[in-house]
């Protein structure tokens, strides 16, 4: 199942490489729909972060560690621990993904980083970890829309909250997806309206899969 997304993944980032400018002009659509809601400030919140190393250090961090390595973890312990939970999650994982691809190939969206806008890419400039973790030439560059990095988040927060026994785990479970957005945005790697719709689309995976598990 896995490896099958991999591979549809793949495909997908392939045909889309080749439109850097459909990407960049998605991108500015997006926009227009954030300043139309006026949820635009990217710009702004970046601007109030860039001038901290620090800062921009540990929502590297959050941005980098907080994916792959916190989904493989959760996954195993998941696994092992609560195989039910593990089920729904991976689930859960799939479909929002099916979906995600389907968002990535009709409509290519460059993240602010790649769309002109002035936004720092703080990531590439400071870590290295990054490019080991998520290769450049294994990445889809122009998947923004919507944003996976806080939906699968949100995926695992809901089953760690779903396993937990205490109410301080639940509450720290649920403040994951807030700091991953948190990260997404400032790094200049997702929109807003990105880590929203990414949200909505994992949460409504989340439902549907226990709803139908049931």
């Amino acid at each position: 199942m896995v490896g099958s997304g991999l591979l549809a993944y793949s495909l997908v980032r392939g045909a889309t490489q080749g439109k850097p400018a459909l990407a960049v002009r998605n991108a500015h659509r997006l926009l227009d729909v954030e300043r139309f809601l006026g949820l635009a400030w990217e710009r702004m919140l970046q601007d109030g972060v860039i001038r901290s190393r620090g800062a921009t250090m540990l929502l590297n961090g959050i941005y980098i560690y907080g994916h792959w390595p916190m989904i493989a973890v959760t996954l195993g312990w998941l696994l092992t621990r609560h195989p039910a939970v593990f089920v729904r999650t991976r689930n859960a994982m799939l479909a929002s993904g099916a979906v995600g691809l389907v968002f990535f190939i009709t409509f290519p969206v460059a993240p602010p980083r790649l769309a002109e806008l002035g936004l720092v890419d703080t990531v590439t400039e400071q870590s290295h970890a990054y490019r080991l973790l998520q290769p450049p030439t294994l990445t889809d560059q122009y998947a923004a829309m919507p944003s996976l990095h806080v939906g699968w988040n949100l995926l695992l927060a809901l089953a760690i909250a779903t396993t937990a026994e205490r109410t301080w785990q639940r509450a720290a479970a649920m403040a994951m997806p807030v700091v991953m957005t948190a990260a997404v945005v400032l790094t200049a790697n997702h929109y807003i309206l990105d880590a929203a719709v990414g949200a909505a689309l994992t949460g409504s995976a989340w439902l549907l899969t226990g709803r139908i598990r049931r």
